[in-house]
């Protein structure tokens, strides 16, 4: 970490410098920086002065201040409902990427350098022009010298590659300090938490990953005539360069234009919410960020989808247990709610299961009253991913992005058709996956999975079994006990072992003295010591003796 500090020395101190211009100076003096940095304490006392603004603004303010790799890491936390607070996450959901554009001539050379031939060649037209630009990237339009059809060319950011891993590093590197420097910190696993978002982000640098995105989607409607993916070139696409299919139509957004062209609002609102929702339950494999500039309405009412670098993913497991949520959330049914919650998440060892219980059914009286049809999904699932966050239930991304996808389509159909209810939409897919889960086939296949799995067991256990018996009679199995308490345990034990070893002895020598005094009575003369009685003398040791044992049961409180 000291070798990262070193080599990013400049970058490190801007995010110190920004951290306290906004009140954060106390985090970058209790993790140790200040000394390590070279940074004068004056420079944090002097800024931590009382600021109006609530916490999460001044988050926002940070990131936003530090740039395109705390800009999109802030936009992917902003799904995380059970990482983050409320509070938090309605500030990162602001966060926008106001970038400018870079050169016409930095577009030219990275071009030619990852395709490999002059721009001219390629391209017949190519348009100075910045359709969009974000922080990673920006959008031309221009045409095929080879075909003629028009294209979209997504070209990286020069040098983003490398601010953005520096960047990386730096968020990792504090992560692991504030572990180890902020007890708070550890409930977070912040380190694996800035791991699993820089993972999202690198993803989102291989424009390559993002085409073979956009396949996967466009093989679920291949089918179907109302949604169209554009197409990917992957003869002029590189991980840095990605050229597709111009889509060229009304966002969904632009409502009076819509009405102007004599587009149903009604019937739209339907067929997106479709749309995502067969991406979502059926297909498992979706757009996580459908907001209204990713979503174009092209002739003949056909929805097209752009921009597949954020995807989400749910297994079959996923699927079937998302589904059960959505059921029992519509029949309000608390326990049924707990489990397909516990089945979801990463639960702790130590979580409450009646509080858990009581949170679940306060949220639910919340909904209890309101008709379906005026009941937000998104707003609902995101609330009782609130409530699993206070009781630190890990809820995996692809859940939470499930829940951020949900809202923005809520937004969108609000619009669109306010009377459009999504929870009743969401009925049908959620009965169709569980009636799947249930029929006899699916049950025969998971019967034979298991059984599959279990004969392999069996295969395999004679050999497993072999070679635990070699570990053990060549003394390398180790068994290790753990206790807990086990030292009190044994420290009371051993004071009683001595307290009993005491009293025997004192009982020795009380049998010894009574030989002596017996003797003494019959006749036999005392035993003396420098003139004074052997009698006297073990009269006294005994009274001290046992004025001791008494002292410590008393001590005790035993007695």
């Amino acid at each position: 970490m000291i070798g990262k500090r070193i080599r990013h020395i400049k970058r490190y101190r801007d995010v110190a410098k920004v951290l306290a211009r906004h009140g954060f100076g106390f985090f970058v003096e209790e993790m140790g920086l200040l000394h390590m940095l070279s940074l004068p304490k004056r420079l944090f006392t002097d800024t931590e002065e009382i600021d109006p603004l609530s916490i999460g603004e001044r988050i926002r303010l940070v990131i936003e201040e530090l740039g395109p790799t705390y800009i999109k890491i802030g936009q992917i936390a902003s799904t995380r409902a059970d990482i983050f607070p409320q509070e938090i996450l309605c500030e990162l959901e602001k966060l926008q990427e106001n970038v400018p554009s870079f050169s016409f001539e930095e577009v030219t050379t990275i071009i030619e350098e990852e395709l490999g031939s002059p721009l001219s060649d390629i391209f017949s037209s190519f348009d100075k022009t910045v359709i969009a630009a974000a922080s990673i990237g920006q959008v031309h339009r221009a045409r095929l010298r080879s075909t003629g059809e028009q294209v979209a060319v997504k070209v990286q950011r020069p040098r983003i590659k490398t601010m953005i891993e520096t960047d990386l590093e730096i968020l990792l590197d504090l992560a692991t300090l504030a572990e180890h420097r902020m007890k708070r910190m550890e409930r977070l696993q912040l380190r694996d938490v800035v791991e699993e978002f820089a993972k999202s982000l690198r993803n989102e640098l291989d424009y390559s990953i993002e085409g073979r995105n956009a396949e996967k989607i466009a093989k679920q409607f291949k089918n179907n005539k109302g949604v169209h993916i554009p197409s990917i070139y992957w003869d002029y696409s590189t991980r840095k360069v990605l050229t597709l299919e111009f889509v060229e139509g009304l966002r969904l957004n632009q409502f009076e234009a819509l009405e102007q062209n004599g587009y149903d609002h009604k019937i739209l609102a339907e067929k997106l919410v479709q749309a995502l929702f067969h991406q979502i339950l059926i297909a498992g494999f979706f757009h996580a960020d459908p907001h209204p500039g990713n979503i174009f309405l092209l002739k003949g009412g056909v929805i097209s989808f752009i921009d597949f670098g954020m995807v989400g993913r749910l297994t079959l497991d996923m699927k079937h247990n998302f589904a059960s949520l959505i059921i029992a959330m519509m029949r309000q049914n608390t326990e049924a709610m707990i489990k397909a919650v516990l089945r979801i998440g990463i639960v702790p060892e130590d979580v409450n299961l009646l509080l858990l219980s009581n949170d679940v059914d306060e949220l639910r009286e919340k909904y209890m009253d309101v008709p379906m049809s005026r009941i937000s999904l998104g707003e609902a699932i995101s609330d009782l991913f609130e409530v699993a966050f206070r009781h630190q239930i890990r809820i995996p991304s692809d859940f939470t992005m499930v829940a951020k996808c949900l809202l923005i389509l809520e937004g969108i159909v609000e619009k669109l058709d306010p009377q459009l209810s999504i929870m009743d939409m969401a009925e049908p897919f959620g009965i169709q996956l569980l009636k799947e889960r249930y029929r006899p086939s699916t049950i025969a296949g998971r019967l034979w999975h298991n059984v599959s799995d279990y004969g392999d067991l069996l295969v395999e256990l004679p050999k497993q079994m072999k070679d635990l018996m070699g570990n053990l009679v060549r003394g390398r199995i180790r068994l290790e006990v753990s206790v807990p308490e086990l030292d009190v345990f044994l420290r009371k034990l051993d004071r009683i072992t001595n307290q009993i070893s005491f009293s025997i002895v004192l009982l020795s020598f009380s049998i010894v003295m009574a030989g002596i005094i017996v003797a003494s009575a019959l006749g036999q003369e005392p035993i003396m010591f420098w003139q004074i009685s052997v009698i006297e003398i073990g009269a006294a040791m005994a009274g001290l003796m046992l004025l001791w044992l008494f002292v410590s049961i008393f001590k005790s409180g035993k007695f």
